[in-house]
């Protein structure tokens, strides 16, 4: 092994509540644990304004406020938090090497993966404006959608996700519209039936959002074009909702990484292990159902006390 390979016992990709909870359990266990923040330190929460729902905050706390307090927890035990890429990975031996921003090579004994997922956004102008100052534009009803109780709020898409969404803002907001780009949802027919049974969800098909509106600060309403006759109206609300799915940040492990058809990663039921002995997963990067902070966490917890046993396993710890 060359001098300039680096050896740790514990590499964790990703800086999430995922990523940080699983390098202070792994401090804890004197793992010495590298981190590396990877292209959004702090993940997809340094995109919300306001976090409500984690424990531990009875007044809430700004998203990004929350991910600083997590990696100061994280480095008060120790953990090396580093910025960098993750660009190429080596699966093949029992020690997995990794290389950060296609230079620097880190041969580590354990790899836990919280590298997350990302919303995927329409890319309209109005629609980044709004969501990067908080002012009504989310990818997460359930996230986010207390802050719109008793309003008026449109949600896009047409999936199984966009319906459960709709569902749950119709249980707190006066009115749902849905903008469906098809004559037909894509959801399972029995979620598409919910939606239709729900009074106060407004379902408009061959329709797309073609511009949010606002005073700037805080979200008015939404601009929508018929995909049909081109014709476009306006709708009032105070929120609008993106739910066209997610990508999981997976790719750099996809020749050694058993995944489903979307690229999130398979982990063995009931723990965080992957097909690969050693490589442990936690968070969105396996998780396309719960996508929360706090289920998060839970997991970069497990994957930590995993990747401890399976060291202690083979006297390397």
């Amino acid at each position: 092994m060359s001098e300039s390979i680096e050896k740790v016992k514990c590499l964790i990709v990703g800086s999430g509540p995922a990523g940080f909870t699983a390098a202070i359990y792994a401090s804890r266990a004197n793992m010495k644990p590298v981190l590396y923040q990877g292209m959004q330190p702090g993940g997809q929460l340094t995109t919300t304004t306001e976090v409500d729902n984690f424990p531990g905050y009875p007044k809430g706390v700004d998203g990004t406020q929350m991910m600083m307090d997590l990696e100061a927890q994280a480095k008060r035990f120790g953990a090396d938090v580093r910025t960098g890429m993750i660009t190429k990975v080596d699966f093949a031996g029992p020690v997995h090497k990794i290389w950060v921003d296609n230079k620097t090579e880190i041969h580590s004994d354990t790899i836990v993966i919280s590298t997350g997922a990302s919303a995927r956004y329409l890319g309209l102008d109005s629609e980044q404006h709004y969501l990067a100052n908080g002012g009504g534009v989310s990818a997460c009803a359930v996230c986010d959608g207390f802050f719109y109780k008793g309003q008026e709020t449109v949600i896009v898409g047409a999936g199984d996700s966009a319906c459960e969404e709709a569902s749950y803002l119709a249980n707190i907001c006066t009115k749902v519209t849905m903008l469906v780009r098809r004559d037909e949802f894509r959801a399972s027919k029995i979620m598409a039936e919910r939606v239709r049974n729900i009074d106060n969800i407004e379902i408009l098909h061959n329709t797309e959002l073609d511009e949010v509106l606002g005073d700037g600060n805080v979200v008015t309403g939404v601009r929508v074009v018929n995909n049909k006759s081109n014709a476009k109206h306006e709708i009032s609300c105070t929120g609008a909702f993106i739910a066209i799915g997610h990508t999981p940040n997976t790719k750099v492990f996809e020749p050694w990484l058993d995944m489903d058809e979307t690229g999130y990663i398979v982990n063995n039921p009931g723990s965080s292990k992957t097909n690969i002995e050693g490589v442990f997963v936690s968070g969105d990067a396996a998780d396309h159902v719960y996508r929360q902070a706090v289920t998060a966490a839970g997991t970069g917890c497990m994957a930590a006390l995993d990747a401890e046993r399976y060291l202690a396993a083979k006297g390397l710890h």
